[in-house]
């Protein structure tokens, strides 16, 4: 018998759990209906950014010898319009122009809209209803026979735009940054605030706004795409965005005189206005349901 023992045999280590993929991550926080929004919101803003480096041509330049040139063209891959320019590098500086005004103008309007607010929740009385009943006139106003009116009025500039429509849809601002602030300060802890000796502006900036951000925030992204839709409607009326600057609306109210002959002109930049709009939707409505705790 042979004093040699046999050696034991080798057993296999216990297998590590599989790490779990940053896709696999994501898809439990999101749906991907939502993911797709966020990449395509992702990816237009990345656009308006780097506008200068990604168009391949400037959007005033012409090829007279190329206008109506197809989809798939070399060169001019999403074809030219009237005068042969490039709808791809005009389609870049609309994003760029278009996304500006809806960004700016939405800061404005939720700055304007959560100050009324605020304000009439301090003073209440009479500075209560003097903002209730702006509010009220608001919603009431055809905003867009308003917004023609101004502009044939005083003339077509980009800070004009910017500013007229900052004025949309601030009376949302105004109701919900007004009631969520009364509501804070029924909490008492605004009002043990103020007697620590702190102003007003303090109290409001400090401790009511940051707990009223979220759902101003799920409000912003539900106005962004209606601002981007009464631009692209006014640019598409001939008031809003003027040559040489181009903007979706512009794009798409140009394109229209040759829909029959060449419908790529107008195609390519409703297509970005419809994704766009429905991608910050669906990232508002997703939002709203997350910071919601009656939802959860």
């Amino acid at each position: 018998m042979s004093d040699a023992t046999a050696a034991p045999a080798p057993t296999s280590a216990p297998m590590a759990p599989a790490p779990i993929g940053l896709v696999s991550r994501i898809r439990r926080l999101m749906p991907a209906s939502v993911v797709l929004a966020f990449v395509w919101v992702l990816l237009m803003v990345l656009t308006a950014i780097f506008a200068d480096w990604l168009r391949p041509y400037e959007i005033t330049t012409m090829d007279l010898s190329a206008r109506l040139a197809p989809f798939g063209t070399p060169g001019h891959w999403l074809g030219t319009d009237e005068l042969g320019r490039d709808v791809l590098s005009r389609l870049i500086q609309s994003i760029r122009v278009s996304l500006v005004i809806a960004f700016g103008a939405t800061i404005l309007s939720a700055l304007f809209g959560t100050t009324m607010g605020f304000l009439a929740a301090q003073f209440r009385g009479w500075v209560e209803n003097l903002v209730m009943a702006l509010a009220d006139f608001q919603a009431a106003l055809p905003f867009m026979i308003m917004s023609l009116a101004v502009l044939a009025f005083f003339g077509t500039s980009m800070v004009l735009l910017v500013c007229l429509m900052g004025l949309y849809g601030w009376e949302r601002y105004a109701r919900i940054a007004r009631g969520l602030a009364i509501s804070a300060s029924a909490q008492g802890y605004a009002a043990a605030v103020v007697q620590l000796g702190a102003t007003p502006s303090r109290v409001y900036l400090r401790h009511i706004l940051p707990n009223v951000a979220s759902t101003l925030i799920v409000s912003m992204t539900l106005t962004f795409p209606e601002i981007i839709l009464m631009e692209s409607g006014l640019s598409f009326l001939g008031l809003g965005v003027q040559p040489p600057q181009s903007s979706l609306g512009n794009m798409v109210g140009f394109g229209r005189e040759y829909l029959t002959r060449a419908p790529w002109i107008m195609l390519a930049p409703s297509v970005v206005i419809v994704i766009t709009t429905l991608s910050i939707s669906l990232l508002g409505d997703w939002l709203r349901d997350k910071m919601d705790p009656t939802i959860r």
